[in-house]
């Protein structure tokens, strides 16, 4: 079975990720080894990147949610934090001091 994402074959999971990025994984990982003229234009692009596309961060945090709640639910199963019972009391105005 084959499986095409909007046009594109995918057969890793890793042609999976680029495919919902629209980048590859290693423009934002960058690679073992890089040198540091490598990462410099690395770096580059990405920002090139996320000024064209502002919205990326939050489409990609959005993707990821998804796949962990579609595939690894139990991450999301968290206890919430107690608050203290006391409140704290505004202050009066016109207090006297």
């Amino acid at each position: 079975m084959r499986t095409y994402v909007g046009g594109h074959q995918a057969v890793s999971v890793n042609d999976f990720i680029e495919l919902a990025l629209g980048t590859p994984v290693e423009l934002w990982l960058g690679e073992e080894g890089e040198t540091s003229e490598e990462r410099a234009a690395r770096l580059d692009a990405a920002r090139d990147i996320l000024a064209d596309n502002p919205e990326l961060p939050d489409d990609v945090t959005r993707i990821a949610a998804e796949v962990i709640e579609a595939y690894a639910p139990e991450l999301f199963n968290v206890v919430p934090l107690t608050r203290p019972s006391g409140r704290r009391r505004p202050a009066r105005r016109g207090a006297a001091a």
